[in-house]
């Protein structure tokens, strides 16, 4: 069956709002705007980690903002730019998404850290879209930004 123009309008507005966040994430992430990154997850949202044989899970607004508040801490400052990101609608406020990124370091004159992937769960909140959870997945990182412990 045909959708009508007006689903057809809703759905592109979906994707558009969705694709906003990766970028919105990354324009936080350069400014160090840890509670805008925060603000970009719903209040029991996820980042978890995986990579170099581990798992590292930041799950709630707390978590979160102990998570990125340490992000620039280390000997890394990265700085994410967001490639190729693919978004599937599953209907009733729910979509799933991926999309890849490539990581420089600030503190070393943007040299290039590393390359890996999200693959994000969305909710729409109201007329809002927000992360669930995010996984970043490394393919290759030189080293991975050291978060809070």
């Amino acid at each position: 069956m045909a959708k009508t123009i007006e689903q057809v309008i809703s759905d592109l507005a979906d994707r558009e709002a969705i694709r906003e966040l990766p970028v919105k994430y990354c324009d936080c992430v350069w400014r160090n705007d840890v509670t805008g990154i925060v603000d970009l997850f719903t209040d029991n949202g996820a980042f978890i980690t995986k990579g170099r044989k581990r798992e590292h899970r930041a799950e709630g607004r707390d978590a979160l903002l102990k998570l990125y508040g340490g992000l620039t801490a280390g000997d890394m400052t990265p700085r994410p730019y967001i490639h190729n990101h693919v978004v599937d609608l599953k209907g009733g406020g729910q979509a799933t998404g991926r999309c890849y990124v490539e990581i420089r370091d600030a503190k070393k004159n943007f040299q290039w850290a590393g390359s890996g992937f999200y693959e994000d769960e969305y909710v729409k909140l109201g007329e809002c879209w927000k992360f669930k959870s995010r996984s970043f997945r490394a393919a290759h990182m030189k080293q991975m930004p050291r978060a809070s412990e």
